[in-house]
């Protein structure tokens, strides 16, 4: 019969995405990392089991609230996870950071040696509009939009060959400016603790923490051959800082206040553009130039143009050797990160997933998320999928759905059908119309009640 087989197909989605996730952790042993990591407790649900759970939740398309409010004879209750979350001893950067290496080594030995792979730095906000009483909760500056959000800043550091992406590193900031805070930190917890560096952390500025992440990267075995940054960190002194590390390509602002030595002479950078001899026709690489930045050191700044305007953009590289293809071609890469973020926010519930007031909670929250994202990545690469991360996500989504209530009353006639045919009971052209019958009034029971629920929210609005 079609209806068994329909039930038999998504049991066996179900089990494989089940067996998805269970051999990602396996394979990585996540648990293993977690524990080196001291993400660990005294007496009652094994972390690993906590953290599977969490990290499961965007598949079957609940939050934590949801998840306990849903149905009950759950194996912890939610105190359990919150206090899991909120714990301000658990080192969730090195833990994020380990698992990346990992991950990073094998994507790596798919990658051809002469396929270059990069670092990538860059901020998105993290939006809470709702909220009031979130610690350490401060008004940012959202680029995109040009304006002011309640929230905090996502500043992180990722590995790409080009391909797939990994997430490194993060920073969850607040606003260096007190008067910008609208919380402060709440929480009283022991200075040498992962929780208060954390803290002390979201109150630097981006720039500060950008030599700290790259030596912690480097330092854990990540190997990349360049830093990409946007055009928000492609100020001089930010580039000599972050040379030291990698060589860099990034895009440069046009603006009055940063001069690069050209021919003897300290210029902006449209006044060496003004002075540089262009390509003519529509090609796309207008022309370059080397210059000096203030550390002295030799750079090539790349003048290209810009498709969605009759203007051009300056890109600049620290590694002088580069050709203007390769420059641009390399800087390409970027758009990772952008994907990277859009994904997390709309499909892995980076700002809706978790509601909690504590800064600790967050910080776990964020770092589950990026693994999240680790997952899809690495199932896109092992499957040479050729649909989008969002569209992976909703797949699996699709694979591990709960049953709702008419599909349950079909799963339970069919087999109730079937074991009546078994024993000779009833005829098969019987069995046909019983169902037909009930799922019919199951359907008419069903309709009606959702045009009740309709009419009560329109009578509510």
């Amino acid at each position: 019969m079609q209806h068994t087989q329909d039930i038999h197909d998504i049991q066996e989605k179900e089990k494989q995405t089940a067996n998805r996730i269970e051999s990602f952790f396996q394979q990585f042993t996540v648990g293993t990392i977690a524990n080196r990591c001291g993400i660990t407790k005294s007496k009652g649900v094994s972390p690993t089991a906590l953290l599977l759970c969490i990290f499961s939740l965007p598949f079957l398309r609940l939050n934590l609230y949801r998840y306990f409010t849903a149905s009950q004879g759950r194996d912890f209750g939610k105190d359990a996870a919150y206090e899991f979350l909120r714990s301000s001893r658990f080192s969730w950067r090195r833990f994020l950071l380990q698992l990346a290496v990992r991950v990073c080594s094998l994507l790596q030995d798919l990658t051809s040696e002469e396929r270059e792979t990069v670092l990538i730095l860059d901020d998105s906000t993290v939006h809470r509009p709702r909220a009031k009483k979130v610690e350490l909760l401060a008004r940012v500056f959202d680029h995109t939009e040009s304006r002011f959000l309640k929230g905090f800043r996502l500043f992180s550091l990722c590995w790409s060959d080009g391909v797939s992406l990994a997430p490194l590193d993060f920073a969850l900031l607040s606003s260096p400016n007190e008067k910008n805070r609208l919380q402060g930190a709440t929480k009283q917890i022991d200075n040498r603790s992962c929780g208060a560096k954390r803290r002390r952390e979201a109150v630097c500025k981006a720039p500060d923490l950008i030599g700290l992440m790259l030596q912690r990267a480097l330092s854990a075995g990540i190997r990349a051959k360049y830093l990409l940054m946007d055009s928000w960190f492609g100020m001089p002194a930010i580039i000599s800082d972050a040379r030291r590390h990698l060589p860099v390509i990034c895009m440069i602002k046009r603006t009055p206040k940063v001069h690069y030595g050209f021919k003897g002479e300290s210029l902006t950078v449209d006044a060496i553009y003004r002075r540089l001899r262009k390509r003519r026709g529509r090609a796309k690489i207008l022309t370059s130039a080397v210059v000096t930045m203030n550390d002295r050191q030799p750079a090539r700044i790349v003048f290209v143009r810009n498709k969605h305007k009759k203007d051009w953009l300056a890109l600049l590289s620290t590694d002088t050797d580069l050709s203007e293809a390769d420059v641009v071609r390399i800087y390409g890469k970027r758009w990772d990160i952008e994907v990277f973020f859009r994904t997390i926010k709309q499909h892995l519930d980076l700002e809706k997933g978790c509601q909690a007031r504590d800064f600790d909670a967050l910080i776990a929250h964020t770092t589950i998320v990026m693994v999240r994202y680790v997952f899809l990545a690495l199932e896109q690469r092992r499957h040479d999928d050729p649909r989008t991360l969002g569209l992976l996500f909703h797949a699996c989504c699709e694979e591990v759905r709960d049953l709702d209530y008419l599909e349950s009353l079909q799963r339970i006639l069919t087999l109730v059908m079937l074991n009546l045919q078994e024993n000779k009971q009833v005829a098969e052209d019987l069995c046909q119309a019983i169902m037909a019958e009930v799922l019919k009034q199951a359907f008419y029971l069903y309709g009606l009640n959702r045009q009740k629920c309709q009419r009560s929210k329109e009578i509510e609005t």
